[in-house]
């Protein structure tokens, strides 16, 4: 169970404040216009499915006063990107830079708005509750990247507030191994912890402290694609990603 519930220590006191606030009217406007995005986006997504997730993606992070920084080499199709989880803004800011299915918890299909998007999408979500679940999660993850879709998830399994993090869970990465597909790290950090998700945060109180933020810069930072041979090990796999974006060495000794 350890596999599929793990636990972040981040909480509310991982907020350090500090940022620039926007104008109340401003973050009004900025909450009233993403929920106008994402009710287009329902009714566009499923009628142009990925040609429209990108612009789609770019513009609700529009909508929030989000600026989107990319730095790295483009990842190739049929791709498996794993990155670092600080705020639910993570799935946006990689649907903006590439066409990508995400795998997310369950949860997320009863996220208003966002949750049907994530389904229009193509998402495969995960059942925590089921460990059982996973070799099923795991095929259907490889099947997509032998199909030549890049898919995107997030290995620390749970979001943390970008000073701390967690460590990379190996499981999906026997989906890469599997198709022999190349794993894509990615490193995602905020110029705020405002941006963070995590504690007793729901999804709208995130979405309103968000909008209430002047400026707010997410970036992303490709690392060169690992590659894997025949018969890669997974918890290798794991442990060449962590380092790629950074996470410290500690805690590496992976579960299955």
């Amino acid at each position: 169970m350890t596999v599929w519930q793990p636990a972040s220590a981040c909480g509310d006191a991982c907020r350090l404040g500090g940022h620039d606030v926007a104008r109340q009217a401003v973050s009004v406007l900025r909450v009233v216009t993403l929920c106008a995005v994402l009710l287009l986006g329902l009714l566009v997504v499923p009628l142009a499915r990925r040609a429209a997730v990108p612009a789609l993606a770019r513009t609700i992070l529009a909508a929030l006063g989000v600026r989107l920084v990319w730095r790295g080499p483009a990842p190739r199709a049929g791709s498996l990107l794993v990155a670092n989880h600080v705020s639910w803004l993570d799935i946006v800011a990689l649907l903006a830079v590439a066409p990508t299915r995400m795998v997310a918890k369950c949860e997320v299909k009863g996220w208003p708005g966002i949750g049907g998007l994530a389904a229009a999408t193509g998402a495969i979500f995960v059942d925590r509750s089921r460990p059982r679940s996973l070799p099923g999660t795991v095929a259907e993850v490889a099947a997509a990247l032998r199909a030549g879709r890049s898919v995107a998830a997030f290995p620390e399994g749970t979001t943390y507030c970008g000073v701390a993090r967690g460590r990379f869970r190996p499981a999906l990465f026997q989906a890469a191994a599997d198709a022999g597909a190349p794993v894509v790290p990615i490193a995602i950090s905020y110029d705020s912890t405002a941006a963070a998700f995590i504690g007793d945060d729901t999804l709208w109180s995130s979405v309103r402290r968000v909008a209430g933020v002047r400026r707010l810069t997410v970036t992303l930072v490709a690392s060169p694609a690992l590659r894997p041979t025949g018969g890669a090990d997974r918890k290798t796999l794991a442990r060449a990603a962590q380092a790629s974006v950074g996470l410290t060495p500690a805690a590496l000794g992976l579960a299955a």
